[in-house]
């Protein structure tokens, strides 16, 4: 059985995970670029303020694809993403933070984690790996967003931890999935990037393949789904969606295959 799927509303495609769904515990998915009202190099359905898309085209589209998932878009919590590994605990004291502007989202905020009901935890993502985290036994969602930066801080393990520490989770009983980002193939970095993930990653020698002289290809999803299995969880819990953004165009934004101008899918959780 395939570990993602497609769902369709309307002309809003966005993946699944079969094993989140299977639980009934939660709506969640991780949006295409279609469906949306943005034009250009937004289009269509960018769900990012930051980018220089129309605010209130940014705010038609969350509108958009929240009904799609069954969210309310005035409940969505955000951070403001910053390539860090801050987590950020909430509740329905946060619940709105980000939904309605970039300057309401949680400062320095990476990842989310929630034991609330109806509060949807959501993150923006062009090429960055999505990581969604769900404890089925005790009610807690975690998601986070981890680019380089945040998989060299470990922004995914501190997640994990966060839901452990905060709600007893017990990192074995977690289901983990990793959204559509971009893949090896496209993701080449230089000596700098490397030098940080040889410093920071134990499973460096599985993650960088030789790209050239100075050159390297670097696979974030994997070294994600190594830090989540470091992290105790059990490798039949965590669901993998093999889709590079950057190969996949026509389904995904991409920072590195636009040259860093376009739009933001996002990746959306909430407890029943």
């Amino acid at each position: 059985m395939p570990a993602f799927r497609w769902q369709e509303e309307g002309e809003v495609k966005y993946l699944v995970f079969e094993h989140f769904g299977r639980t009934g515990l939660v709506a969640h998915g991780f949006t295409s670029r279609h469906g949306g009202v943005s034009a250009g190099e937004y289009a269509t359905l960018n769900l990012a303020f930051h980018v220089g898309d129309d605010p209130q085209r940014v705010l038609a589209n969350r509108e958009i694809a929240c009904r799609a998932l069954g969210i309310n878009p005035a409940h969505l919590v955000a951070g403001e993403q910053v390539h860090g590994a801050n987590v950020a605990v909430v509740g329905k004291g946060e619940r709105g933070r980000g939904a309605t502007s970039p300057e309401g989202a949680l400062p320095a905020t990476d990842a989310l984690v929630t034991a609330e009901p109806l509060v949807p935890l959501s993150a923006y993502f062009a090429d960055c790996v999505p990581v969604f985290l769900l404890d089925p036994l005790r009610g807690v969602a975690g998601l986070a967003h981890a680019g380089w930066r945040g998989t060299c801080l470990g922004v995914a393990a501190r997640t994990v931890k966060a839901m452990c520490r905060r709600f007893g989770s017990r990192p074995a009983d977690l289901l983990a999935a990793i959204g559509p980002a971009i893949g090896p193939c496209c993701y080449q970095v230089g000596e700098d990037v490397a030098g940080r993930v040889r410093e920071s990653l134990s499973s460096w020698p599985e993650l960088l393949v030789p790209g050239g002289p100075g050159k390297w290809h670097l696979d974030l999803r994997e070294a994600n789904r190594r830090l989540l299995l470091e992290a105790g969880l059990d490798p039949a819990n965590i669901a993998v969606a093999e889709l590079c953004t950057c190969c996949r165009q026509d389904l995904f934004f991409s920072h590195r295959g636009s040259r860093g101008r376009t739009g933001r899918m996002a990746a959306f959780i909430m407890l029943r």
